[in-house]
């Protein structure tokens, strides 16, 4: 509106007043906005004028957090998961690991590439560790310790061997192929974990850090009051860095054991004696020293395992018509669960051989074995080891003129589990080849009998031992048991072996014959439960008095089942024991330590 016309409309009347202006064009005004929303502000978007670009943007935030969470719960458990089997519980996660909380830390006071740096180092590391825990979690369920980083590399190759001849081969390597990869796979996880979880502590550095802090505080307080939800697990953990610890720490002392060993092996107070002195009291007397699989001490001590003791007992009483008697022990083995080779080399060779190092340096030394004793004094000395299938050059160290592997019995039965063969048939093939016939020596042989070895779950009947032949009579009265009954099948798997032996002694026994039974360790912790007492039982049965009045002094108890009282030997002082009991003492006799 012009001046002129603004002036005029002032002074003019209602009659004079000039027509309202026509509504400005789009063109001049922009866009026409709805009144309902013009004082609002701007209206926003619908998805179908935005397109659905902003769905996926949830997706991804909510997938991102899931990961992030993911992360944290695997350093986490990685972390707490204890490395012993009866610690594992629900609640032993519920702990604050300070090695979190100190990394934590350290994260958030580097800079950017050295902080990315030291949580991929730091995530590798603690995959190593979750797979030392692995490997102390296995060893502990079957062998009752923690994994050995220096020794027990070798151990895995037995384990892939029993697990082939437990389930076959192709499951064997299944397994070791899935575990390969599982242990591939965690330290490259671990270390992805850290590094995710790194960016997010400094994109919330000030959060971060007062909950680190907060942390802190609340695990000196659980540390000073020594809070456990799981009996003997600490809340305020310390798990990582006392796994590292206790393995650096056993590393160092295996290193100096080497040393120590060596100083040990050359000591030998028997190496020396002349023949006619060695086993005066056993002279004429064939000896077999009988080693029972996994017959330990709860075999006759566990009120689960009554059975075993009545198999036992009755045993003594059908001896005892037949003129035998028994006097019995106990011995602390050097291995629980497995590794029976330690026991044997053990009680053959008088020295403490507890790991594979030590045992390799036995073999490699000329140390005097109780094989050799007898060989010296003209025994013929016999081994018989049903589950070697290949050459065993330990026979010639342990002194053995004759040794049959499982291949040499001639087995033509079935397979029994890890047996390749009942104990019965291979007492009645070493009686058929070393004893039956007329022979110009006494005979001294080490009976090495596997049926009871785990897993138990075939274990065979007794047969006349007339129709035992090539075997194919123990097709019949098999007694299976489910894996998962282990007990069970080991109760079963002990009394059948040790039936086996008492018959043997009635069946073929006689004045000359002199037979130890010896267990060579526990059975695994599935059986004896956690921390298993190391003690196996040992017996000796002759008909001979003159045999039993020697071993007066050794206090052993009469018959085959001793009792909390009975007398405990460390294992390797049997070799000494029993060489100078049936002959003379030794010049220097040495003290036993270890």
């Amino acid at each position: 509106m012009s001046i002129s016309d603004q002036a005029t409309a002032a002074t003019a009347g209602p009659d004079t007043a000039p027509s309202r202006e026509p509504a400005s064009t789009a063109s001049e005004t922009g866009p026409t906005q709805r009144p309902d929303t013009a004082a609002a502000g701007p209206r926003r978007a619908t998805a179908s004028e935005t397109g659905p670009t902003e769905q996926p943007g949830r997706w991804r935030r909510v997938l991102a957090g899931m990961v992030s969470g993911l992360a944290a719960a695997l350093v986490l458990v990685a972390l707490t998961l204890p490395n012993r089997p009866w610690q594992i519980a629900p609640g032993a996660f519920l702990r604050i690991p300070l090695e979190a909380l100190l990394l934590a830390a350290l994260l958030l006071a580097l800079p950017g590439r050295s902080r990315r740096v030291v949580a991929a180092v730091s995530g590798v590391l603690l995959g190593l560790i979750v797979a030392v825990k692995v490997g102390d979690l296995g060893f502990y369920s079957s062998l009752g310790r923690p994994f050995d980083l220096v020794l027990d590399w070798s151990l895995l190759d037995e384990a892939f061997t029993f697990v082939a001849e437990s389930i076959g081969r192709p499951g064997a390597i299944a397994i070791a192929v899935g575990l390969g990869l599982v242990l591939l796979a965690v330290p490259v996880l671990s270390a992805l974990s850290a590094v995710r979880l790194s960016g997010l502590l400094v994109r919330h550095r000030t959060g971060a850090t007062r909950v680190v802090a907060t942390l802190v505080v609340v695990w000196a307080l659980l540390a000073a009051f020594q809070a456990r939800i799981v009996t003997g697990v600490l809340v305020a953990d310390t798990n990582a860095s006392a796994l590292v610890h206790e393995h650096a720490s056993e590393v160092r002392a295996r290193l100096a054991d080497r040393k120590a060993f060596a100083t040990e092996v050359g000591v030998d107070p028997f190496r020396d004696v002349p023949a006619d002195q060695l086993l005066t009291g056993l002279r004429g007397k064939n000896v077999l020293i009988a080693f029972v699989e996994s017959y330990g001490r709860d075999a006759i001590s566990d009120p689960e395992f009554a059975s075993i003791q009545r198999s036992l007992d009755e045993g003594a009483q059908r001896l005892a018509t037949k003129g035998f008697a028994a006097r019995s022990g106990f011995l602390t083995s050097p291995t629980v669960g497995g590794a029976s080779w330690l026991a044997h080399a053990t009680l053959l060779s008088g020295l403490w051989i507890d790991n594979n190092q030590r045992h390799k340096s036995l073999l490699a030394s000329d140390r005097f074995t109780l094989g050799d004793a007898f060989a010296r004094a003209q025994w013929r000395t016999v081994g018989v080891m049903p589950a070697v299938n290949q050459a065993w050059p330990e026979g010639a160290f342990y002194g053995y003129e004759q040794f049959y592997s499982g291949p040499d019995l001639g087995y033509q039965g079935p397979r029994f589990a890890f047996a390749p063969m009942p104990d019965q048939f291979a007492l009645h093939r070493f009686h058929q080849r070393e004893l039956a016939g007329p022979r110009d020596r006494p005979v001294m042989a080490e009976l090495s009998l596997v049926s009871s070895h785990s897993p138990w779950t075939k274990v065979p009947s007794l047969v006349g031992w007339d129709d035992i032949d090539d075997g194919e009579v123990f097709r019949q009265g098999v007694i299976g048991t489910p894996a998962a009954q282990a007990r069970t099948g080991y109760r079963h798997s002990i009394s059948y072996t040790l039936r086996t032996l008492i018959s043997y002694l009635e069946t073929y026994g006689d004045d000359d014959t002199v037979l130890v039974i010896v267990g060579d360790h526990q059975p695994a912790p599935v059986v004896t439960g956690d921390n298993p007492n190391p003690d196996v039982p040992i017996h000796l049965l002759a008909k001979d008095p003159a045999v039993l009045e020697r071993i007066t002094d050794w206090g052993w108890q009469e018959g085959l089942t001793p009792d909390t009282a009975a007398p405990v030997w460390p294992m390797d002082a049997f070799r000494d024991r029993f060489l100078t009991t049936f002959g003379p003492t030794p010049a220097r006799p040495q003290a036993k330590g270890r």
